[in-house]
């Protein structure tokens, strides 16, 4: 099992969840996180930190939000790894809880 981030970290990326992750599993794209399938060891930490609730155990990702769980595992193949905290979007907080947000991610300029 794994750990995917959905569709509440879109504009908001924050990267409380990176400090935590022991797998360094997470990836970094340019509005929004990726966890890699293949890197994620299911510790259960990741969810408790992210202060946008983002993150969900595979077999508990929402039904309007399964396709998250594809899209991880494809953008933590073409992002860089994050291994360390940064500081949010300054309109992050305005951006969390904002509904239906998947048209607004930004998948091909990883320029951070």
């Amino acid at each position: 099992m794994t750990f995917v981030v959905t569709d509440n970290c879109i504009k908001c990326k924050y990267t409380d969840c990176v400090a935590v992750c022991p797998a360094d599993a997470f990836y970094e794209g340019p509005n929004f996180l990726a966890i890699s399938p293949d890197d994620c060891i299911d510790c259960d930490l990741c969810p408790v930190e992210c202060p946008a609730g983002a993150i969900f155990q595979e077999d508990e990702v929402p039904d309007d939000q399964q396709n998250f769980i594809e899209l991880n595992a494809e953008l933590a193949k073409i992002w860089p790894r994050i291994t360390q905290v940064k500081a949010p979007p300054e309109d992050a907080t305005q951006w969390d809880g904002v509904e239906n947000k998947l048209a607004l991610l930004i998948v091909d300029d990883c320029t951070q």
